[in-house]
């Protein structure tokens, strides 16, 4: 039987490149996913850069340690505290001490990228007065030129002087700042004698630094950095570290950095780790779903494959063929057309994985340096599964062409029948009460589970898996109803499509299931953080009472001099409020921490907001007590909680009030007073009865004027608020629904071309009955159409059915919101689906037909 396969595979080639395209292809994707995930899982040692020169650096406590019983458990603070003061006596008296400060500095961008203004015009060129006793104007007189000389950096960060040396940094034009508006600025965006303005005030380039690539800082005086920034949370001795260790002793959670510990002072440390970690979720979902996609799609080819043969079979059976020797036959096939396109698969990998590589740093998903490894177990795996799934799915296919009897092959050659084996009906059956049994145990048991992203990804498989298994059974009615419209139209040609796609159950199956697959996945995927992004709106709209929302500028928050400007608007009620955090430790191992919302009033939190409260009330809010969510393991009003807060600071506090559990984001409630160290970054203002909401408004404009915070109504502060999906899972979700639409789009032109090329006698026979050229043409396309739209009704099932446990479980944390379907997206990818399938049908049987139609007819492909 192998030289039987052999010549099989020679003279079907059309039907074996088919199945030869989507192994190698599904190959090919595991390879290039497989080794992006495994350089993702190492991220290499960061050298210092802004204390590469330092000596010695001192941090506060910036890390909360609890001990428990299996270890002690650490969490980065909210509130970083300061070297406590006696310590820096200490010293002091080693050698010279420098504080660090750093601070966001925002440019205007209203003439432009960042708004530099160039030359000042006339008498405005000279010197400004050197320290100046509140905040720079914003807006300088006269007229100033439109063009600007460079772009300005998107980022930029400040820093006092003092602290350039540490780098090192070295003027390379100009000098060093000495008054309150004079700045050095790295890199060449800003020259010499250049105005900028910022929310710091319009500022006085006097000097430049290079750009060493790890930030766009500017650096101001030192007097002027602590105004701006006056607390400080780590500094530079110039000492010996031995002598700098002994002065700290005692000292609570206070760090000395040396050597390359010193990277632990600049911004951000764990950056490249953080980034690899979502690298590697990003490459491991679009792994798994690519490796669900290739298996799925190449099975149902192989299948496919083997069912258009049973003719065949039925031939050799007739023939004396045993059934084990058309199952080897069938399997060496499988075998043979698995180590070619498995080998091809490896090789396209190879190239493409340094190309993914390139994109994602491209992109700023990944650091610049990041790249391919040298990496071979994904080679093995891809490979061997590759040639798993084509012994596999011809397996059960060929066990069944191996047990049909001769005549009864023959028989089932000509219709579809036995198509929902029992096998179908067990693994379908099976997957899709597991899909719903599951649904209803998270619904019942854990509804916010089904919020998270792993879950949210993962669970379209499991049903798009078992709509797939017993498509069939729907496939006849389903084509029957899409197609009646087109029979009733006079002549023949709608009845033919609609008695062929339902005649045709495996075909029409097999044809679908690329399109299942790729408007499922777009529906769930797409449509589950449409629907979270809404939610997550709706909340943010509930809960806001406020008539105005004032916002500081550049995340700096405002100062208590603004703060008293505001409550002094007549007619305004006024709630500050800060950015905190909170940690608790449940279940005695586990310590938690919790995003807090600190208030200064709790009544003029109730007059401004509409907590989503289960129980409680929020003007109980006292410096003695928390507000929590459902989420927290003690949430009855008046329990007391041992928490921690963001500086570090152990408290006991009492629940005053409990709020539902919403999309995740509910955070905790705690006064000022709980939140040391937090400055006030969004004021929210209810107009009081009788007061005139504009004149409130220009008020609170005139307040902060000199901040640059913005302030705007209800509506607009909602609408600047609505939630965007993470840029890193934004384009995961794209990278997966990519590859799924690129990878089944190819499959469904292999299908097409496959089904087409069964099907040349059938499209001679209907020359030969009278039709011509162009109806047989129209008759194939309008198929293919309606195949499509069979594939995408099942999708949009599937993704419905998804969508609607989303939603079910949003309704039961109390977010009542509407479900988001990406229309445009879900009708491009259809259209693209449509277009691919009715080319992919209508040429190989333009091809065909130019052959004489009674030559086609005798033919047996």
């Amino acid at each position: 039987m192998l030289s039987t396969a052999l010549r099989t595979l020679r003279t079907r080639w059309v039907t074996f490149a088919g199945s030869f395209v989507a192994l190698s292809l599904g190959v090919a994707l595991l390879v290039v996913t497989g080794l992006a995930l495994a350089s993702s899982l190492d991220a290499p040692e960061r050298a210092p850069e802004r204390f590469a020169a330092a000596p010695v650096v001192v941090r506060g406590q910036d890390t909360l340690r609890v001990p428990t019983p299996i270890g002690d458990r650490t969490a980065e603070l909210a509130q970083p505290r300061a070297v406590p003061a006696g310590t820096v006596a200490r010293l002091e008296r080693l050698g010279p001490v420098v504080e660090d400060r750093s601070f966001p500095v925002r440019a205007d961008d209203r003439r432009g990228p960042g708004g530099l203004t160039g030359e000042l015009p006339g008498e405005l060129s000279g010197d400004l007065p050197g320290e100046l006793p509140g905040e720079l104007p914003g807006e300088l007189p006269g007229d100033l030129p439109d063009e600007l000389p460079r772009d300005l950096p998107g980022d930029l960060v400040g820093h006092p002087w003092s602290t350039a040396a540490f780098a090192p940094y070295g003027i390379d034009a100009g000098r060093a700042p000495r008054t309150a508006d004079e700045v050095v600025v790295t890199g060449g965006w800003a020259a010499p004698g250049e105005r900028l303005r910022t929310d710091r005030g319009t500022l006085r380039v006097v000097g430049t630094v290079p750009d060493l690539g790890f930030e766009d800082a500017v650096f101001f005086t030192d007097a002027r950095a602590a105004r701006l920034a006056p607390f400080s949370v780590q500094l530079v001795v110039a000492a010996e570290a031995s002598a700098v260790r002994d002065a700290v002793r005692g000292s609570a959670g206070v760090q000395v950095l040396t050597g390359d510990d010193r990277r632990y002072a600049d911004a951000d440390p764990g950056r490249d780790g953080e980034a690899l970690t979502a690298l590697n979720a990003l490459f491991g979902t679009a792994g798994g779903v690519t490796a669900f996609v290739s298996v799925f799609v190449v099975a149902s080819t192989f299948a496919f494959t083997v069912a258009q043969r049973r003719r065949e079979f039925g031939l050799l059976r007739t023939a004396g063929a045993t059934p084990g020797q058309v199952r080897r036959m069938v399997l060496a096939e499988a075998l043979g057309v698995g180590v070619l396109a498995s080998a091809t698969g490896c090789a396209l990998g190879s190239y493409g994985a340094p190309r993914l590589a390139a994109w994602v740093v491209d992109e700023g998903l990944a650091p610049a340096w990041f790249a391919i490894g040298d990496h071979t177990w994904p080679y093995h795996t891809a490979f061997w599964t590759g040639l798993l799934v084509a012994l596999c799915g011809v397996v059960a296919a060929s066990w069944r062409a191996g047990r049909t009897g001769p005549a009864q092959a023959l028989r089932e050659a000509s219709v579809d029948t036995g198509t929902m084996t029992r096998g179908r009906w067990l693994f379908g059956g099976g997957l899709l009460l597991t899909s719903l049994v599951t649904l209803a145990l998270a619904l019942a048991g854990d509804p916010g589970d089904l919020l998270h992203r792993k879950t949210y990804v993962s669970r379209p498989m499991l049903l798009i898996t078992a709509v797939a298994l017993l498509a069939p059974v729907v496939v006849r009615p389903l084509t029957r109803l899409l197609a009646w419209p087109p029979a009733l139209l006079p002549g023949a040609a709608g009845m033919l499509v609609r008695e062929n796609a339902a005649a045709r159950v495996r075909r029409t199956a097999a044809i679908a299931a690329p399109v299942l697959v790729t408007v499922a996945l777009a529906g769930s995927l797409l449509g589950t953080t449409a629907t979270l992004n809404e939610a997550r709106a709706t909340e943010t709209r509930e809960q806001t009472s406020a008539d105005l929302v004032v916002t500081a500028a550049g995340g700096s928050g405002f100062d208590a001099r603004t703060v008293d400007r505001l409550r002094a608007v007549p007619g305004a009620v006024v709630s500050p409020t800060s950015s905190s955090a909170v940690y608790v430790l449940e279940e005695g191992v586990a310590l938690i921490r919790s995003d807090a919302r600190a208030v200064a009033d709790p009544r003029a939190l109730a007059a401004t907001s509409r907590l989503p409260l289960a129980a409680g009330r929020v003007t109980d809010l006292d410096d003695g007590s928390i507000i929590v969510n459902e989420e927290w393991e003690r949430h009855s009003v008046g329990d007391s909680v041992r928490v921690w807060l963001g500086d570090g600071t152990p408290r006991t506090l009492r629940v005053a009030a409990v709020m539902h559990t919403g999309t995740g984001d509910n955070g905790v409630y705690v006064t000022s007073a709980n939140a040391p160290g937090a400055a006030v970054g969004r004021v929210d203002v209810a107009v009081a009865d009788g007061a005139d909401a504009g004149a409130v408004a220009k008020g609170l404009r005139e307040a902060v004027g000199p901040t640059g915070a913005q302030v705007s109504s209800r509506d607009e502060w909602v609408a600047a608020a609505y939630p965007e999906t993470n840029g890193t899972t934004r384009t995961g979700l794209f990278l997966v629904l990519g590859i799924a639409l690129l990878y089944t789009g190819i499959s469904l032109v292999n299908t097409m071309v496959m089904a087409t090329s069964d099907r040349v006698r059938d499209l001679a026979v209907l020359r030969l009955a009278g039709a011509t050229r162009g109806q047989v043409l129209r008759l194939v396309g309008a198929e293919s159409l309606t195949v499509v739209a069979v594939g995408a009704v099942l999708g949009l099932v599937v993704a419905g059915l998804n969508l609607a446990g989303v939603w079910g479980a949003l309704g039961l944390l109390s977010v009542h919101s509407t479900v988001e379907l990406p229309w445009t997206l879900l009708g491009g990818v259809v259209g693209a689906c449509a277009v691919l399938a009715v080319v992919a049908s209508v040429v190989p049987a333009g091809v065909a037909l130019r052959r004489r139609a009674a030559e086609l007819a005798g033919t047996r492909e």
